[in-house]
């Protein structure tokens, strides 16, 4: 499934869609970050916990998405 993390080298907010497995509750762990893993917040296997979050912009959906904003990996 698609999550959002953000990219914290932005002028602006932006948020970018990578690929997540959920694994439970509202724990997901990022599986492929769509080139751009050394840009994100949290890259390719991390655990995180996400919340639903509206997003400004054309995200290809209506309402809110799903953003990473916690690393719980051990």
């Amino acid at each position: 499934m698609t999550i959002y993390v953000y990219l914290p080298n932005e002028a602006m907010d932006v948020w970018a869609p990578v690929d997540a497995d959920h694994m439970g509750d509202d724990v997901y762990r990022i599986i492929d970050c769509r080139g751009e893993d050394q840009e994100v917040q949290f890259g390719k296997g991390k655990f995180v916990r996400c919340k639903l979050k509206k997003l400004s912009g054309n995200f290809g959906t209506a309402g809110d998405v799903l953003v990473a904003y916690e690393d719980v990996t051990n």
